[in-house]
């Protein structure tokens, strides 16, 4: 096997660097000192106030954030990232060691993820530096649709023809959209065989494109007679499992890629599909039963490999130890937490976010780090429990948890196990087995990643993430507000239902083997869309103080005013200087400061909603897909202009976006009840200003101007505070056509906010 990584005479293959963090941790501490001072000011105070409502909100809502900012403290205190050396690992490990990988590619719906961004991110997987005896490459389709089928053995043919050209000359961006788009034709430096293979592949590539935007728009005739005869008569929802291998590597024969092959699923209105989840799992058990990987790297249809070493970097863990848009104006690449998996990094390592990362099957299998157990220990029964009927994946699973690595026998390719596999993928093959319970990807929340995750965690293993000089992937990001909202209020939803599954992050820490402080990072996660009943009242507050003539603040002239102030500050300050650290713009820390505040009273509020009914039986748990943005293109034209085809992000990456080729994007609007609550908050902010700046016209400044600092100016600036952080709902009011706030929803709005002055006016009487 590997050579000894902690041998004093060999460099390491991967080593955690740990990031010095006193001046943060400072700062940190100065923020929650200043937090834990306002509960006490408000606890003395309280008595002294006219207006009790107010200031036991704010107690309440402050006591909110110091305990969200406690959280932060704990999870950040500690910051390390690993770094890996492939170059080293090729030294010194043959590629005939390498353990094989089973790739995973999800799709659901060919209109929301168009087949191009699907077909891209194949292909940027099938030309990665990997031996291609070592790989299979999967593909699951959910929504059981011929244009992926169609699309998916097009761009097989294709990816004949463009691996062999990527591994030849070295390409590093291995997704034909992004490195025909980037680059308008060869330099004149490069070699007239490369300049003549780049036109002819560039000219492929088009007719590749041609080929299924054609396809995608008129409906596709099925012909019994052909491999796209099983699609005939089928629906979506309701249909028999398809397993089709498009291409094989045999053993003898010589191949420049892969095993290549198609799924989708068994489906029926009668038995439950746990969405991506039940994919995640059907994908598992093919994969088991065909190719059997010890390692399995599962990739979302809209992600794909940027840097070609991806394998490289993930095998340095493996010998070592186990494991957009311009500024970023909807806040999609979740800068904010880059820290935050930096900290979280140095306790067990960091959550499974759903796409772009590595698993050892055995763990996926359910086994834990002091589990020893052999295949000769483990009984058929408990296996058919477990793992269920099928002999097959039986046999595999034993293999894998006894960590043997020699292949199925009487097994000698993929195609001749398709019936085995077909088997596996029924709708009915989980029932009475631990699938989507103790094995596979866990049922129960719609993040399916967080939740098996935490699974995973909670039986002691430790993650790691891998830090390189290139993304290891890169992909499509919500490029219109209606999408993005509907991601949030989905993850919103899907994190809290955490909360309430037996994988409790404080649950797995008292009755399984989930550190304490990891248990803090999964709570603050799950915690997300909770933050918006606290946010959504701290922002009403100002201007209820301001319409009732009272304060939830101190007078601009008292001491205790400093601190609200420094917080305010020293806050931002901090939040943009590590921006800065990371090379991030300060357009893009703006954005981010107002995007937060606003999807906190929208799309997490609806989030936090829509669990409430889930909870109580009422309704049932819906997955909706979001819509992945694309537009067809002439890559002749497209090449003169410099037109960015995609939409990029990058969860967890650690430096400058400035040079990816990001469009700009304005904000755009539907009927969605989601944006009611923001609306209100801006109406009603409005409307507590205009009472505010008559007030301060009223005043005899030549008598008395004194009295201007008793007429709540600390109000009046959380008002315009909030009124710059919804400035895009601002011209929403007054835009045109999907550029402006539909008219119903202004009208909805504007009945909620005179509610609401109403309402103030009113309870200045009663408290």
């Amino acid at each position: 096997m590997a050579t000894n990584t902690q041998d004093s005479t060999h460099l390491p293959l991967q080593e955690t660097i740990v990031h010095s963090n006193k001046t943060a941790r400072a700062i940190e501490l100065m923020v929650l000192s200043l937090l834990v001072f306002i509960l006490v000011y408000r606890v003395v105070c309280f008595k002294d106030q006219d207006q009790y409502l107010p200031w036991l909100l704010a107690f309440l809502c402050e006591s909110w954030f110091t305990f969200i900012w406690t959280l932060c403290v704990c999870i950040k205190w500690n910051q390390c990232i690993t770094k890996t050396y492939p170059d080293r690992l090729l030294k010194r490990v043959s590629e005939s060691e390498f353990p094989s990988i089973d790739i995973f590619v999800t799709t659901a719906d060919p209109i929301l993820e168009p087949s191009i961004i699907t077909m891209n991110t194949v292909l940027s997987l099938l030309a990665i530096e990997c031996p291609v005896d070592k790989l299979a490459l999967y593909l699951s389709d959910d929504g059981c649709s011929p244009l992926t089928f169609y699309s998916f053995v097009e761009t097989t043919k294709f990816a004949k023809l463009w691996v062999p050209f990527c591994k030849k000359y070295n390409i590093q961006v291995r997704a034909p959209f992004r490195y025909f788009n980037s680059q308008s034709s060869p330099l004149e430096s490069e070699s007239l065989e490369f300049q003549q293979e780049w036109k002819s592949l560039k000219k492929e590539y088009g007719e590749l494109c041609k080929k299924i935007d054609l396809a995608a728009q008129r409906p596709f005739l099925c012909d019994h007679d052909t491999d796209f005869g099983v699609f005939c008569g089928v629906h979506r929802l309701d249909h028999p499992s398809i397993i089709k291998v498009i291409s094989e590597n045999k053993e003898g024969t010589p191949s420049d890629l892969p095993h290549v092959i198609y799924i989708s699923r068994e489906k029926s209105p009668k038995h439950q599909h746990h969405y991506k989840a039940g994919a995640m799992n059907v994908l598992t058990r093919v994969s088991g039963v065909m190719t059997n990987a010890p390692l399995m790297l599962n990739v979302d249809c809209d992600m794909y490999a940027n840097n070609p070493q991806v394998f490289l970097h993930a095998m340095c863990m493996v010998f070592a130890f186990y494991n957009g848009l311009k500024d970023d104006p909807f806040g999609n690449q979740l800068a904010n937490l880059f820290y935050l998996a930096y900290g979280i990094s140095s306790i067990q390592g960091p959550f499974y976010a759903g796409s772009g990362c590595f698993h050892r099957r055995k763990v996926i299998y359910g086994s834990s780090p002091d589990d020893m157990t052999k295949s000769d220990n483990i009984s058929n029964e408990d296996l058919q429990k477990i793992f269920g009927k099928s002999i097959e994946l039986r046999e595999s699973a034993a293999r894998i948890l006894s960590e043997s690595n020699s292949k199925i026998e009487n097994r000698s390719s993929p195609s001749s196990c398709i019936e085995a596999a077909i088997h596996v993928a029924s709708c009915s093959y989980e029932y009475g087995t631990s699938w989507g319970i103790q094995v596979g990807w866990l049922y129960g929340s719609t993040s399916e990643d967080i939740l098996t995750g935490l699974g995973i965690h909670g039986r002691g293993w430790k993650s790691a993430i891998t830090s390189s000089d290139m993304f290891a992937f890169l992909g499509c990001a919500p490029t219109t507000y209606p999408s993005t909202l509907k991601q949030q209020k989905r993850w919103g939803s899907g994190t809290i239902e955490i909360l309430f599954t037996d994988k409790n992050p404080l649950l797995l820490t008292i009755k399984a083997n989930l550190w304490f402080r990891q248990a803090l990072a999964y709570l603050w996660l799950c915690l997300w869309p909770a933050h918006s009943v606290p946010g959504i009242c701290y922002a009403s507050l100002p201007a209820y103080c301001i319409i009732t003539g009272s304060h939830f603040f101190p007078k601009v002239n008292e001491r205790p005013f400093l601190i609200f102030m420094g917080i305010f500050v020293i806050y931002n300050l901090y939040v943009f200087w590590e921006f800065r650290r990371i090379g991030l713009s300060l357009r893009m820390w703006w954005n981010l400061q107002r995007i937060v505040r606003v999807n906190t009273m929208t799309a997490w509020l609806y989030g936090f909603i829509s669990v409430i009914p889930k909870l109580m039986g009422l309704s049932k748990t819906t997955f909706e897909v979001t819509q992945k943005e694309y537009k067809s293109h002439d890559l002749e034209k497209d090449n003169e202009r410099g037109v960015p085809i995609g939409t990029l992000k990058c969860l967890l990456a650690h430096q400058t976006l400035a040079n990816l080729g990001f469009i700009y994007a304005a904000f755009t609007y539907d009927k969605s009840p989601m944006i009611v609550p923001g609306v209100v908050i801006l109406l009603v902010n409005m409307v507590a200003l205009v009472n505010g700046m008559l007030r301060l016209l009223k005043v005899d400044y030549s008598e008395n101007w004194m009295v201007v600092l008793e007429l709540g100016l600390g109000e009046m600036f959380c008002s315009v505070w909030l009124l710059l952080c919804f400035w895009e709902f601002l011209k929403g009011l007054f835009g045109n056509g999907n550029y402006g706030i539909p008219s119903s929803t202004i009208w909805k709005s504007g009945a909620f906010a005179l509610l609401f002055v109403h309402l103030c006016r009113r309870s200045s009487q009663w408290f």
